[in-house]
């Protein structure tokens, strides 16, 4: 009898231990997983600005044609944030993956910001009706990058705090999350923050 009431409060325990890893898990899943489309709401900003810089590039280039090297290094940074990006929202927790990304977005925002205070230097380069709308397209984008960024970073510190908090930090790597989702912080902040943002004639 007795020993009929030890395994009964035994399977009792268990199940009970059972019930509450998986609502460690469901909840971790939740959180996790608003930060990958998060994210993903990031990466299709992004790749609309990857997408607009060669044409603005393009539609600079007859005006610019003592800038060459301007424009190359705005295309080559454009390439490798871009390359960088791909398969990064399955990698949010590989700290190396997401600052090499960030440093590469970096240098995109360094070069997109030489490439404005050029344009700032021709005044028949800013009147062009594809520059303006190119860069109004450019500027628009950046701030819903921006925001949607700031999104992210909630998100991701939410999930980083869940995961620390005791008691689920006992159980956290036991239900496959071991390691906290990276933020995204970038070298040059205030480039990223205000490129492309052109002073347009008649604006």
């Amino acid at each position: 009898m007795i020993n009929a009431v030890v395994v009964g409060l035994a399977a009792g325990l268990l199940f009970a231990a059972a019930i509450f890893v998986a609502r460690i898990y469901n909840v971790l899943l939740a959180s996790f997983e608003e930060t990958r489309n998060s994210f993903a709401q990031i990466e299709v900003q992004l790749k609309r600005r990857y997408d607009l810089i060669p044409s603005l590039v393009e539609a600079a280039r007859a005006y610019l044609t003592h800038e060459r090297e301007t424009l190359e290094a705005v295309i080559a940074a454009r390439q490798q944030a871009s390359s960088k990006l791909s398969g990064l929202q399955n990698n949010l927790t590989d700290a190396g993956a997401v600052k090499s990304w960030a440093a590469s977005e970096g240098a995109l925002g360094s070069a997109m910001g030489r490439l404005s205070m050029v344009i700032e230097s021709y005044p028949e380069l800013k009147a062009n009706e594809s520059i303006a709308q190119l860069t109004e397209e450019l500027t628009s984008t950046e701030n819903r990058i921006s925001y949607a960024r700031q999104l992210y970073n909630d998100l991701a510190t939410r999930f980083n705090i869940r995961r620390q908090t005791f008691p689920t930090v006992a159980f956290s790597s036991l239900v496959g999350f071991s390691e906290n989702v990276e933020l995204l912080q970038f070298h040059d902040q205030v480039e990223i923050q205000h490129v492309p943002k052109f002073e347009l004639v008649g604006a």
